[in-house]
This record gives C-alpha cells, sequence and structure tokens, in this order.
C-alpha cells in the first residue's frame, strides 16, 4: 500500500505541477471540498472507505495525468478495479457538485470562439501482427 501522506509531505511546492499537473494551492482546494463533502456524507455514521480521501484525489489526478489503467492502480493499492473507478467518479462527481472548478457550457466557450478555420486530429496506426495462414 502507498503511503501518501508521507509522500505528499515531502513533495516541494513547486514539483506538484509536475507529478499531478496542479499548482499546490489548487491540490489543496481540491482536497479541502472532498474532505468536507466526506464528513458531511458520513456525519450520521457508514462504513469507512477503502481508500483515504487524499488517496483518491491522487487517485484521479494521475488517472487523467498519466492515463494509467484502472487494473494497474488497483495492485497499487491493493483494491479492487471497481474500487478505483468509483473512486476516480466520486471525486469527479464532488468536485463538480462544488462548482468551484467548473468550465463555462460549451455554448458558451462557442460564442466566445472566432470561427473555426481547421480541425487538426492525431491518429497514429499501430500494426498488428496476425497469424499467418497455413496451407492445407
Amino acid at each position: 500500500m502507498i503511503n501518501n501522506r508521507e509522500r505528499i509531505k515531502a513533495l516541494k511546492e513547486n514539483k506538484y505541477q509536475g507529478v499531478f499537473g496542479v499548482k499546490k494551492q489548487t491540490f489543496d482546494k481540491m482536497l479541502e471540498i472532498l474532505e468536507k463533502s466526506y464528513a458531511k456524507l458520513h456525519s450520521k455514521g457508514g462504513s469507512s472507505c477503502k481508500l483515504e480521501i487524499l488517496d483518491k484525489l491522487i487517485i484521479m489526478l494521475s488517472y487523467y495525468r498519466e492515463y494509467r489503467s484502472m487494473e494497474n492502480m488497483a495492485f497499487d493499492y491493493n483494491v479492487s478495479k471497481s474500487t478505483i473507478c468509483e473512486s476516480i467518479k466520486w471525486v469527479e462527481q464532488e468536485l463538480i457538485k462544488d462548482g468551484t472548478f467548473s468550465l463555462p457550457s460549451k455554448r458558451k466557450l462557442v460564442e466566445e470562439m472566432p470561427e473555426i478555420e481547421a480541425i487538426l486530429v492525431d491518429v497514429m496506426e499501430v500494426p498488428m501482427e496476425r497469424p499467418k495462414k497455413k496451407s492445407a
């Protein structure tokens, strides 16, 4: 099991952007929102989570930053793949509900943007080895 509390204490402020993709202030604000939400959710009791709130935030950020598979993260945290998936969804939903990190609507973005002249699509083909047909 990964001890993220100790790792975060040792992490310098200028390293947050490179490791998590967000600045320390943003990371701390996200963590604060999630902790308040968790406290409100479990104010009347309930079972504790398999993962800490800090772990859930780090999992969500690393999932988007590094494109790690859920199975790989599940192995690192010694939980099931479904626990990782639920954790990512919970963090997303709570941050969206709070509204601090929400983006403007699609309509507003389209209205503010000038006409799009070209669209660039990054597509890469990967050759696949196929079994050769045997002649009978």
